[in-house]
């Protein structure tokens, strides 16, 4: 039996145990370890699962992962998406569909300390769902909204969709920060371009709020000082070269613990379960990240990732054709999976493909992220919906209709991309 056959026979266990539910981590390396100890014997396998995990949890630019999931989870915590939403409901309220617009803000500015899509809903859901709900907003405007507006957390540096990707393959984790900024500002925009649209076709979907005077609009900011302050710290300092992305994640955790420490956010109580909300995420990420390595080494024997350049190459496809599947493909993924567990068990594949076609890899990872995003929004997982759901009483047939027009947007987005790759390189090129 040659390699490539038993590479495709590991790829539909995987598939199969993924189905029978068991976890992506623990599947990917069981596939893996199996599978080399059947093309290489079991004794150079068991040194792979010997030495793999260790090596892994303790790569130098892993330790990012922890620091940067802290820093977003204190945040979270102690209530700073509040001020955000106040401060973009004081500029934006007035507006036709302002209150969905305040939301879309609060969230880019959320996305840009947290990296987190379900946190985002979840904390926008409770502070903005109310407030539109009180001005007789639509059911599906107002939780639309919340629910695209979360997915910004994946797209806006500092992501944690990026570190996984960069560690997957040895890219530079402070490149793809960058080259998700204005891709994610982009993406911001469309969302609220959607709002005005919805909001001139049907009015009565998003009325507009209350006027509020110029003096309370720039007295709104000074509640926005910690997010553009860390935000400053986190992205400056890798843009400058002051520090390394390893660097900013313990100096963006430290920041936001001294933050609401000064602000007398950060209680004992809130300090503590954000150590071990922190904790359980990290193991979550680690466990993919010891499970792909094992299964790339599965791969690289039965040189399958190989032989599938080799094919795509000879069908002589044009690079929009190639990428416009490449984008379906991650679109359906997006659908079932996460978008962690969707970077970790597809990038062993397609990653030699598209570095073996002349893809730029930066730019691809931003594609890549922004593809799978739209997954967090659409049927038959959706795990934005599902956990705005949880934290609300509206249907989830009333959340998908509403973030259909937002997917319209996402899709814009993704074409854009595409055609002007240098909206991502942009600000990487400048570094």
């Amino acid at each position: 039996m040659s390699p490539e056959v038993v590479g495709i026979i590991g790829l539909a266990v995987l598939i199969v145990l993924l189905f029978l539910r068991m976890w992506i981590g623990f599947a990917m390396a069981f596939v893996g370890f199996f599978g080399y100890a059947f093309l290489e014997g079991f004794k150079p396998a068991f040194g792979i699962v010997g030495t793999v995990p260790y090596s892994t949890v303790a790569f130098y630019p892993v330790t990012v992962v922890p620091l940067f999931i802290l820093m977003g989870v204190i945040v979270a915590n102690t209530g700073v998406s509040g001020d955000l939403y106040n401060a973009a409901y004081k500029w934006v309220g007035h507006l036709r569909g302002g209150l969905a617009m305040a939301t879309i803000l609060a969230c880019a500015g959320f996305a840009a300390i947290t990296g987190s899509s379900s946190a985002g809903a979840v904390t926008m859901g409770k502070v903005a769902l109310p407030e539109m709900k009180r001005y007789q907003y639509d059911d599906s405007m107002a939780t639309g909204c919340v629910a695209s507006g979360g997915t910004l957390g994946i797209l806006i540096p500092p992501s944690l969709g990026f570190i996984l990707y960069g560690i997957l393959t040895e890219q530079s984790v402070g490149m793809l920060f960058m080259a998700g900024i204005l891709p994610g500002l982009l993406l911001t925009a469309l969302f609220i371009i959607t709002i005005v649209v919805i909001t001139a076709r049907r009015p009565q979907a998003g009325p507009p709020g209350p006027k509020t005077g110029f003096k309370e609009k720039v007295i709104s900011l000074k509640q926005t000082w910690q997010v553009l302050v860390l935000f400053l710290l986190v992205l400056g300092g890798i843009y400058l070269g002051v520090f390394t992305p390893t660097e900013a994640g313990a100096v963006g955790a430290f920041g936001a613990i001294l933050i609401t420490l000064l602000t007398r956010r950060l209680t004992s109580r809130i300090f503590v379960d954000s150590i071990l909300d922190a904790g359980l995420t990290t193991a979550m990420v680690l466990m993919l990240l010891i499970g792909a390595f094992i299964s790339m080494r599965f791969l690289a024997v039965t040189k399958l990732p190989f032989l599938l350049a080799e094919t795509i190459g000879q069908l002589q496809l044009s690079p929009y054709a190639l990428i416009t599947a490449i984008t379906i493909f991650y679109l359906i993924v997006g659908m079932f999976l996460d978008i962690f567990s969707g970077i970790t068990l597809t990038l062993p594949i397609i990653y030699p493909t598209i570095t073996a076609l002349g893809f730029d890899p930066i730019w691809f990872g931003v594609l890549m992220v922004l593809v799978m995003e739209m997954g967090l929004v659409t049927p038959p997982v959706g795990l934005n919906v599902f956990v705005l759901a949880g934290v609300t009483d509206v249907p989830l047939s009333t959340i998908f209709r509403g973030v259909l027009p937002f997917v319209a947007a996402m899709i814009i987005c993704v074409i854009i991309i595409t055609l002007f790759p240098e909206i991502a390189l942009f600000i990487p090129s400048m570094m």
